[in-house]
């Protein structure tokens, strides 16, 4: 999963940061209106949490250009503005839940996780793909029923494509989705291609068939075809 925080509070978004990212989760911040928007133009998100007063521009605003740019991110609002209006207005415009400041973390983490569901696994708490089989509670990943031990990067490889499944997938946007901000500091994409080569090479010693498919001069894609 990859989250946007925006929010200006930097002791909070540390402190956010640092407990939201873990194994499967990539976290990344910004503290401005003008900081948040350039990475929603650059990147993509699974789930933004938003807030809404920002020094330099309203968090509504971003809520605006997320909907039109890409629609299938979840919004979270967490405010300090607890106003009625504040909570009709950021769920009329597309937002999918409004967290009051000051709230507890593990309430933060769950209403995440559920909206997650909603959006990418349709409320579903185990994902499928042919004979594969993966629950993200638990990351365990099972052929015919049999587990399969993958690296923490390939497990979240597997998810991303069958996440996406049908799509092309660019080197960069895997790495992105692999190392978040950190990919700015890597040299070239070629580590993908060998993370693709391991995960293909379990999947096949379980039984799996070989779905993903190399898109030359583009990518890779998982299908069935």
């Amino acid at each position: 999963m990859k989250l946007l925080l925006i929010e200006d509070e930097p002791e909070l978004a540390q402190a956010l940061v640092h407990y939201l990212r873990n194994g499967d989760v990539v976290c990344e911040r910004a503290a401005s209106f003008g900081e948040a928007r350039e990475k929603l133009e650059s990147f993509h998100y699974d789930i933004v949490l938003l807030d809404i007063m920002l020094p330099d521009g309203s968090g509504l605003d971003l809520l605006e250009l997320i909907k039109e740019k890409a629609p299938d991110t979840g919004v979270l609002v967490i405010s300090a503005r607890d106003a009625l209006d504040d909570r009709i207005t950021g769920l009329e415009r597309g937002a999918d839940d409004y967290l009051t400041k000051p709230f507890q973390f593990p309430e933060l983490s769950a209403r995440i996780k559920a909206l997650y569901r909603r959006r990418k696994r349709q409320g579903m708490q185990t994902l499928h793909w042919q004979e594969i089989t993966i629950t993200p509670d638990t990351h365990e990943v099972k052929v015919h029923g049999r587990p399969v031990e993958l690296t923490l990067k390939e497990y979240k490889l597997l998810v991303f494509f069958i996440e996406n499944a049908g799509r092309v997938l660019t080197k960069q946007s895997i790495a992105e989705h692999l190392w978040g901000d950190h990919v700015d500091f890597l040299d070239s994409f070629d580590f993908v291609y060998q993370h693709i080569k391991n995960l293909r090479k379990k999947l096949a010693a379980a039984g799996a068939g070989d779905y993903i498919k190399t898109i030359y001069g583009l990518g890779y894609k998982l299908t069935d075809q």
